[in-house]
């Protein structure tokens, strides 16, 4: 059998595609904007087309609208850019306050200014009757101001001019100044209709109707919207399970499995792994995921005992078993482990963030028993996970 050889142009397209779902807004200043600019017509056409996605490109900025096919999944939080911690919904809050500062701001800012904007728009009533209040005089609250100022400056938001985050953390009094990019900002909301319009008031309703989309009228249509919430799901989603789908979904991809895969395997180059229970799109690369496993480090050694444990135990255990379980590996892999993470009161922490993460995966699922106990139950992908134990390697080689 002769294998397609990619062209240069190929090569090229896959690599902004793939830039573009790694990070679906980017600026000139990042490595493969370029590309993304050279290949621009080509990859909307791609995204409009496959996911219903819009993409916008000019000489500053690219932005993928990217929906998530599930708006309840909790599973993938914002991070910190520095410590990968997720967000809190006090961060979330605080985000959302600081774009609104930004949106009035001038296009050089301080830490300082936007601490006062954010404090401001903190004052509002309703934030107060949630339980929500900022005062920035605590060392914890300017840290997760800065968490948030960092996840901007990820984003290209702002750009630092003078000064230091870590300063401001110590001492409220240290300031650190910004240039603010507004077109950047302008493109930051992905949503089907602008939120000024929308009336609804519980924050269910009101993200439901940011996201809600036409309703197809005719076949030719919900054919369409099929095909864009299988792709868009295929490409954002660790595993795809036929029982989580619809029954229209379910026989659309049964259908079109091999169709749909081809196209984002010749876009992206993820290869389609397919099982009677569903589809996993897995990256060769091992790069385009923002969760990572297997992955070096006691948490991820710690992740994959407790993957196997539940691969091949048969149960279904509490999290309060698997801290158990952790407590108990610790002592025998004390020599391996980072230090801290052999005392017995890490093991808790550290069970709840692998389960995090095998949930994140689709590989486990949370369960409230007849007892009123939730129990971790492992999803029939986690079972490639026991075939073998995990390897330990010496610091400085490569898993």
């Amino acid at each position: 059998m002769a294998f397609h050889q990619p062209s240069d142009h190929d090569v090229e397209r896959r690599r902004a595609a793939r830039a573009l779902l790694a990070s679906p807004l980017l600026t000139a200043r990042d490595d493969d904007f370029r590309l993304v600019r050279k290949h621009a017509a080509e990859l909307a056409g791609w995204f409009a087309d496959q996911t219903g996605w819009r993409l916008t490109v000019d000489a500053e900025t690219a932005r993928l609208f990217k929906k998530p096919a599930a708006l309840d999944d909790s599973t993938r939080p914002a991070r910190a850019p520095k410590t990968k911690v997720p967000f809190t919904r006090r961060r979330y809050v605080l985000l959302c306050l600081a774009l609104a500062a930004l949106e009035r701001s001038e296009s050089q800012t301080t830490l300082g200014r936007l601490a006062e904007g954010v404090l401001t728009g903190a004052a509002d009533p309703a934030l107060a009757e949630a339980g929500i209040t900022f005062a920035m005089e605590r060392r914890e609250e300017r840290a997760d101001l800065v968490a948030v100022v960092r996840l901007l400056l990820s984003w290209g938001v702002l750009a630092r001019v003078q000064g230091d985050e870590e300063a401001f953390v110590a001492d409220g009094g240290n300031d650190v100044l910004y240039d603010l990019d507004r077109q950047v900002t302008g493109g930051l909301l992905a949503t089907s209709r602008s939120a000024s319009t929308v009336t609804e008031t519980a924050f269910e309703q009101r993200l439901t109707a940011l996201a809600a989309e036409p309703v197809p009228d005719t076949d030719d249509l919900r054919l369409r919207a099929l095909r864009h919430a299988m792709t868009r799901r295929l490409l954002d989603d660790p595993v795809v399970y036929y029982a989580d789908l619809t029954e229209p979904e379910r026989a659309y991809l049964a259908n079109q499995r091999v169709a749909i895969t081809r196209r984002i395997t010749d876009l992206t180059g993820l290869i389609p792994e397919m099982r009677a229970e569903g589809i996993a799109m897995v990256d060769p690369d091992d790069a385009l995921t923002d969760v990572r496993m297997p992955e070096q480090g006691t948490d991820g050694h710690v992740t994959l005992l407790i993957a196997t444990k539940l691969a091949t135990d048969g149960k279904a255990p509490t999290v309060p078993e698997l801290i158990g379980f952790v407590q108990t590996q610790a002592k025998l892999h004390a020599s391996y482990w980072r230090k801290t993470a052999v005392e017995p009161a890490a093991a808790a922490d550290l069970a709840e963030q692998a389960v995090a993460k095998l949930e994140a995966l689709n590989l486990v699922i949370r369960v409230l028993d007849d007892r009123g106990e939730v129990r971790i139950h492992p999803r029939s992908a986690l079972m490639r996970y026991a075939m073998t134990d995990p390897t330990i390697k010496k610091t400085g080689t490569r898993a």
